[in-house]
């Protein structure tokens, strides 16, 4: 316990100064050519250097080496399938807890509101409440009331496929962001937008996209704030009753967030085994077979001996334990911050439900990962140009970038660019670019591909055991593959999200070199 408080204590100075942004100053002239930055006449402008904090919901994860495959200790379907190999997991941000029905319900929430009369864009996104259903269990009250009724709003949503998970981290990303720009006065606050407080704007025609408004494409009335940022461009003008020029942000101000999306395979077993609170001078103290200390699924504490540390199926037709004295208290899934959470701060990293992770699964090996922040299902896109002379976008009808499967590997001539060079051809020596050459579309024999096997390209990998799983399944190591259009009540997600800057969460007290401050810096001073 000495080590949990104590990793749990850097964790909070950690979001304390992530929060806060750590700064410098901004203003000063180039080392390279002696430019003034942030000069009104030459107008180049240099943001105050910040290394931004989470997103909502998020906690930092430092980063490090582990053995991913490492605490499985058994194979019991001889598998074969996580061979044991050392990797690197580069810091980033997880959900403290599982997204919610709650959480989705208010997706559903902004659907109807953005796009009243697109049903179907509503029922592609509804959670596929049938997977309660069971020919010899009666559990049809979950179809109707698990997703809505609020006595399950802070239970983890189930019955919602790989796709779903995606479709909801990017409008989390969106949403995310436009909150920060709307509180910040850079876009339109909500007051002004509905009507109230005397002003009347004309309402934006499409909801905000990242992409777009970094972009430069998302301008104009009902849209641009009072509050934006200043343009030091020369030739700049004001505009709209400016007083001065001013810009959108861009991603050079480090005011929006990276995106939401769902964690590799690595992360979510690094983030769910946390030996960083099992670590002290680089040597790992112990090991783990769950996200706790121990080799049991039952508390050693005193005042909670014996008690079921996760929600998990103890053996046939025992979900909970005794009448009078429940065990793990949860008849099904229970809400998300049950249990203790784990060394970084993560609840439910075992049990409960199982979670989607990003990668495409295969049987793994030694030869097919790499050993920094390995992930399998890379899928480049690039985001399809309107006009490339202008380089707006193309957008699809619900106003986000339309991307398009990427012709190269590397960045492309203006002329390919421009269509006059057929890319897919002249990427690799005339052959067309497949990101992954060892997959349906690797040549040495595809007959049976997709025939004698299960596994596909939309084969997803999800972790972490669940409610209706044995312990073996809460074993961070342990991994399982579903179709990436398939439900279940058992399977849910957390979000994730990329951390930009330095990999070290917290530097207060370790020891570090006190380089001088170059010559050439003192200079341009």
């Amino acid at each position: 316990m000495k080590r949990i408080s104590i990793l749990f204590t850097t964790g909070l100075l950690a979001l304390g100064i992530f929060g806060t942004a750590c700064k410098s100053k901004s203003s000063g002239t180039s080392s390279k050519t002696g430019a003034a930055y942030n000069d009104k006449y030459y107008g180049f402008q240099v943001a105050s250097k910040v290394k931004p904090g989470p997103g909502p919901g998020l906690i930092a994860i430092e980063g490090g080496t582990f053995v991913m495959g490492g605490s499985l200790d058994q194979d019991l379907a001889y598998e074969y399938d996580n061979l044991r190999r050392r990797v690197t997991v580069a810091s980033f941000y997880m959900d403290e807890t599982e997204v919610s029905n709650v959480d989705w319900l208010e997706y559903l929430y902004w659907i109807t509101v953005n796009f009243p009369e697109d049903r179907e864009y509503y029922y592609n996104a509804l959670p596929d409440t049938l997977v309660w259903r069971r020919p010899l269990s009666y559990n049809e009250p979950f179809v109707n009331n698990y997703l809505r009724h609020p006595a399950y709003q802070d239970y983890p949503v189930v019955g919602v496929s790989w796709e779903q998970a995606n479709a909801y981290s990017e409008w989390r990303t969106d949403k995310v962001n436009e909150e920060i720009l709307r509180n910040r006065g850079i876009l339109v606050d909500y007051k002004t937008l509905a009507g109230k407080g005397g002003a009347t704007v004309s309402k934006p025609a499409e909801p905000f996209n990242t992409d777009i408004y970094l972009n430069g494409q998302y301008r104009g009335e009902g849209i641009d704030g009072k509050k934006m940022l200043k343009d030091l461009s020369p030739g700049a003008q004001a505009a709209n009753g400016q007083k001065a020029p001013v810009r959108p942000v861009r991603m050079e101000d480090g005011i929006l967030k990276q995106p939401y999306r769902l964690p590799t395979e690595a992360e979510w077993e690094y983030a769910a085994l946390s030996l960083a609170g099992n670590t002290e001078y680089e040597n790992i103290e112990d090991g783990k077979i769950y996200p706790w200390n121990g080799l049991g699924v039952r508390s050693a504490k005193q005042k909670t001996r014996g008690m079921i540390m996760a929600n998990f199926k103890r053996g046939e037709g025992d979900n909970m334990g005794t009448g009078g004295y429940l065990n793990d208290k949860a008849d099904i899934t229970a809400p998300v911050t049950s249990y203790l959470p784990n060394d970084f701060g993560l609840y439910n990293m075992a049990g409960n439900v199982n979670e989607w992770v990003a990668d495409t699964y295969r049987k793994l090996s030694f030869e097919d990962v790499e050993d920094f922040n390995p992930f399998r299902g890379n899928q480049f896109v690039n985001k399809r140009l309107e006009d490339p002379k202008t380089g707006a976008y193309a957008k699809d009808k619900y106003g986000r970038a339309i991307k398009d499967p990427a012709p190269s590997r590397k960045k492309q001539t203006w002329a390919e660019l421009n269509g006059t060079v057929d890319s897919s051809k002249a990427a690799l020596g005339g052959k067309a670019y497949d990101p992954d050459f060892r997959s349906e579309k690797d040549t040495v024999s595809a007959a049976l591909y997709g025939v004698t096997t299960l596994v596909n390209d939309q084969s997803k990998v999800y972790k972490g055991g669940s409610w209706n799983d044995r312990a073996y399944w809460l074993n961070p190591a342990t991994r399982r593959f579903m179709q990436q259009d398939e439900t279940s009540a058992e399977v849910g997600f957390r979000c994730a999200m990329t951390m930009v800057g330095s990999a070290e969460i917290n530097p207060k007290g370790k020891p570090k070199f006190s380089a001088p401050p170059s010559r050439a810096a003192k200079k341009a001073r």
